[in-house]
């Protein structure tokens, strides 16, 4: 009996072991970025550039941090727009239809509604720190939804208004971040 009282303090701890580093190796599953970059649909160079600047590096960096870095990135490229479209509705004062884009465009990007980019990023990185990957896709591609109505317009038919500013430049920057999450959490959903 004593010699079976020695043994399970050292088995419940293999027992615990094993438990801990199979969970946690589960919920940290690790991809190649180049697996990751190849599915950008526009630009692989551009996915690459942004995933080996986290710092600390994207090598072995586990999805789900790596999935927070690039939404951090996201929420940061949403910002800078929302304040680029603020200038622009300023500079516009005597083009009412540059200004009613911008404002629209506003609305897409930070509006008091839940349904804008900044909000809509927001979700995703709660539903990332739940857990719920396949939401987190679903909550990356309102963010593309919202970007893709203030450069195209919200109807099939609309027609997209005219920007020479560099709008169009950051919301494409956007929609290539919000790609790399997308295909992310297309790895963390299978695993």
């Amino acid at each position: 009996m004593a010699h079976f009282c020695i043994r399970h303090p050292v088995i419940s701890f293999f027992v615990l072991m094993f438990l801990l580093f199979s969970t946690s190796s589960y919920a940290s599953k690790i991809v190649e970025i180049n697996d990751i970059c190849k599915q950008t649909m526009k630009n692989p160079s551009f996915c690459l550039s942004i995933l080996n600047s986290k710092p600390g590096g994207a090598k072995g960096a586990d999805l789900v941090s790596l999935s927070q870095y690039i939404i951090d990135v996201a929420r940061d490229n949403i910002t800078n727009t929302v304040n680029l479209i603020k200038s622009l509705i300023i500079e516009s004062g005597n083009d009412p239809k540059a200004k009613a884009h911008y404002e629209t465009c506003l609305v897409h990007f930070d509006d008091e509604s839940e349904s804008c980019a900044l909000s809509d990023i927001n979700y995703t990185q709660e539903l990332l720190k739940k857990g719920d990957y396949g939401g987190v896709n679903i909550a990356a591609s309102a963010v593309q939804t919202d970007v893709e109505d203030c450069i195209s317009g919200e109807s099939p038919g609309d027609t997209p208004y005219h920007d020479t500013s560099k709008l169009p430049q950051y919301a494409d920057v956007i929609k290539q971040v919000v790609d790399i999450i997308l295909i992310m959490s297309n790895y963390l959903v299978q695993n």
